[in-house]
């Protein structure tokens, strides 16, 4: 990996942001800062985000972790008295630029959330959602789009014989998995997760994350969590976020065995957090 050292003002000291790797850099965040009103949440923001690689996003809750995630498929739109400046691409196009169409920039981004979202309907209408709302109305299509969605959430074996059930009688590891099918089946770029085991059990947590092992490198992943152990077993890149402040972002590996900064060796050793 391709790393650039920068000076983190306060400090003066080096941390270390990730470029374009071999999979090139799908998502660039280049000065990029957030207002709630007059309320700053997000201050000068870079890194490039890998492409077919799973980026984590750490830090103490308030940090920014899913302020900045949720910038980059513009749900933050949403909020009344939000600005931004700098910019952040795709592809090498700006999302926030004036001719965006944020329908269709969304579609290539999928989205999971922290708790399960299943809709009140059937797993297979659940499933194809995203492609019904497309205008897909073929139904050898549609099965098609579904099963394969339903292999890739690793759900086909034990939701095949129930597609015809309501969704909600899916336990919650499973309903979790379905978002994650529904996310995909659209076949975005990239896949947003904002902390998608928070509300899952231990069993159920292993479960999605062998799922997101499986999905890298099929699509790019950036994945909020606030478990230290499981950003260092899913991801490969991490990003340490500190009072709305990139303080450190690389290799999973060096962040935690290895930070260039205090800040982020006291965070991932535990000393706060």
């Amino acid at each position: 990996m391709d790393t650039a050292a920068i000076t983190a003002p306060a400090t003066g000291k080096t941390a270390y942001h990730v470029r374009k790797g071999a999979h090139g850099g799908l998502v660039d965040i280049t000065g990029f800062n957030l207002w709630y009103g007059a309320a700053q949440a997000l201050f000068d923001i870079n890194m490039s985000v890998e492409g077919g690689m799973v980026t984590a996003l750490i830090g103490p809750s308030g940090c920014g972790k899913s302020t900045l995630i949720r910038c980059l498929n513009r749900m933050n739109d949403l909020i009344d008295g939000l600005t931004t400046t700098g910019q952040i691409t795709l592809d090498g196009a700006d999302i926030y630029g004036s001719k965006v169409d944020v329908i269709a920039l969304r579609k290539r981004m999928g989205m999971v959330f922290q708790k399960p979202n299943p809709f009140p309907m059937s797993v297979y209408d659940n499933v194809v959602y995203p492609l019904k709302v497309d205008g897909v109305t073929n139904r050898t299509d549609l099965d098609e789009a579904c099963e394969k969605a339903l292999r890739g959430a690793a759900l086909w074996a034990e939701a095949k014989d129930r597609l015809k059930d309501s969704a909600l009688g899916l336990s919650g590891g499973q309903q979790q998995r379905l978002c994650i099918a529904r996310a995909i089946c659209a076949e975005p770029e990239v896949l947003l997760m904002d902390e998608p085991c928070s509300a899952l059990d231990p069993i159920a947590t292993s479960k999605i994350e062998e799922l997101i092992d499986g999905l890298r490198g099929q699509y790019t992943i950036v994945i909020v969590t606030h478990n230290m152990q499981q950003a260092a077993r899913v991801s490969q890149n991490t990003a340490f976020m500190l009072l709305g402040r990139l303080i450190e972002y690389g290799d999973t590996e060096q962040v935690f065995t290895a930070p260039q900064m205090t800040q982020t060796q006291d965070y991932v050793t535990g000393r706060f957090g």
